[in-house]
């Protein structure tokens, strides 16, 4: 599966974005979708994933209450809608794709896209 995240940019603190992911080359309801971050000099984290009906998500505490995953499948595009942010959120963006079990959900992707630089100025 090919993936192709955007929606990346430059917003002030307290700011919202809204990331997409197209995906292309298998049906896209097979995957457990994800995002992820890498902020310079940091390791890569987890964000958020979504089941593939779209009926779970899961979050992890930094984000917690301001960013939300959903996913269109008849689009074949998986969302994060990133609202208050904090320099902190600085980061490259990655969407990622497994066709294994939803749990545990910050492990075990098989795909990724090639990321989208978020910037939150202060």
């Amino acid at each position: 599966v090919q993936l192709q995240a955007s929606g990346g940019g430059l917003v002030q603190a307290g700011g919202s974005l809204r990331l997409s992911c197209a995906a292309s080359g298998r049906t896209f309801s097979d995957w457990v979708m994800g995002w992820f971050r890498q902020a310079p000099g940091r390791e890569r984290e987890f964000v958020a994933t979504i089941s593939r009906s779209g009926s779970s998500t899961y979050y992890a505490n930094s984000v917690k209450g301001r960013f939300t995953i959903s996913r269109d499948n008849a689009e074949n595009t998986v969302y994060l809608q990133m609202n208050s942010l904090t320099p902190e959120d600085t980061a490259v963006y990655y969407c990622a794709a497994k066709s294994g079990s939803y749990y545990p959900p910050k492990l075990s992707y098989d795909y990724w896209g090639q990321g989208t630089l978020v910037t939150v100025s202060s």
